[in-house]
């Protein structure tokens, strides 16, 4: 089993405990801030942790310092460490992470088709 994975997530696969393929899919990317994160950093490129923090003004440094190790311990995202004064830290895809970003694609697609749907039907009421 790969090195990069969650010990819980790894249990849960030794111990038979997914009942399908979904449920590991949702499991690596399920919190709340976790696919926004990816979508911005499969599509804009790597990002500094003050630019993530930035872009979600609401997101505690806690949760956020949370939910991208997480997904480095998925082995999703990498973090590099720059040897400057001050250091410069860059989260970016592993290649592993952007074969996520087609199901984050048309998640945020599907959303916005949603979204306008919805719109639509309250101007309508």
């Amino acid at each position: 089993m790969p090195d990069s994975l969650r010990e819980e997530i790894k249990n849960k696969i030794q111990n038979g405990d997914y009942h399908c393929e979904k449920e590991l899919t949702l499991s690596i990317i399920s919190g709340k801030w976790k696919v926004v994160i990816l979508w911005h950093l499969g599509v804009e490129g790597p990002h500094r942790f003050s630019d993530l923090q930035r872009l979600f003004p609401k997101i505690s440094h806690k949760i956020l310092t949370s939910q991208l190790r997480e997904l480095i311990e998925d082995g999703i995202v990498n973090r590099k460490v720059y040897p400057e004064v001050p250091p410069k830290v860059e989260y970016s895809m592993t290649e592993l992470g952007m074969t996520l970003l087609p199901i984050v694609q048309m998640m945020y697609e599907w959303g916005k088709k949603r979204i306008e749907d919805l719109k639509f039907v309250d101007s309508d009421s």
